[in-house]
């Protein structure tokens, strides 16, 4: 069963769908704790779920170096296998991303390595591209460029704004994220190969 520390900065629709598939018996991953870099929205959820949360904000620190030390240390005292950046808007500190690593993955609503970034949606539609899409992926240094773990296609239908579209992507992202965290906790991807491949 792997335990996992997700972290948040906003509504927390993918958090949801992670405590709702691991209702089911059957999933080998449970929520253990859910931190944010801010009061979130998304804590909503994980009371409701009876799951402990956390906050780090950022503007209590006065830099970002200390700021992730602080975040480590929180998420660290769960022990969890496996911590997931579930819309969570800030970069980490390359000396978290070391520490959490390989076992630190990351949503994105884009099809990576297209439009990386905090506004991958925007991007898309102001690109004027037909498909754009949800990935999934192992976190590194830099932005939104770590392994593809996972991915799908999603279309950009004539007359959507950022609102339609994003709403779509993240129909696609939850499912991504609910089967990548299955098939980690059962052995088809290996994060530990994926990060030296």
């Amino acid at each position: 069963m792997l335990k996992l520390v997700v972290l948040i900065s906003g509504g927390g629709s993918n958090l949801r769908a992670l405590l709702e598939a691991a209702r089911d018996a059957e999933y080998p991953a449970r929520v253990v704790a859910v931190g944010a870099d801010r009061e979130a929205e998304g804590f909503a959820h994980a009371e409701a779920f009876g799951i402990p949360t956390f906050s780090v904000p950022f503007s209590s620190f006065p830099d970002r170096a200390s700021w992730g030390d602080e975040l480590l240390t929180q998420v660290a005292q769960w022990a969890p296998d496996l911590v997931v950046l579930s819309g969570f808007m800030r970069l980490l500190p390359p000396r978290v991303v070391r520490a959490l690593g390989p076992d630190l993955i990351n949503t994105h609503p884009a099809y990576l390595p297209e439009f990386p970034g905090a506004h991958g949606v925007r991007d898309a539609l102001r690109a004027g591209v037909e498909q754009t899409g949800a990935s999934v992926i192992a976190v590194d240094d830099g932005v939104d460029s770590g392994p593809i773990l996972a991915q799908r296609r999603v279309p950009v239908l004539p007359g959507d704004d950022e609102s339609s579209l994003h709403d779509r992507i993240k129909i696609v992202e939850r499912e991504l994220l609910v089967q990548t965290v299955l098939d980690i906790a059962n052995g088809t991807i290996d994060l530990e190969q994926e990060s030296t491949a």
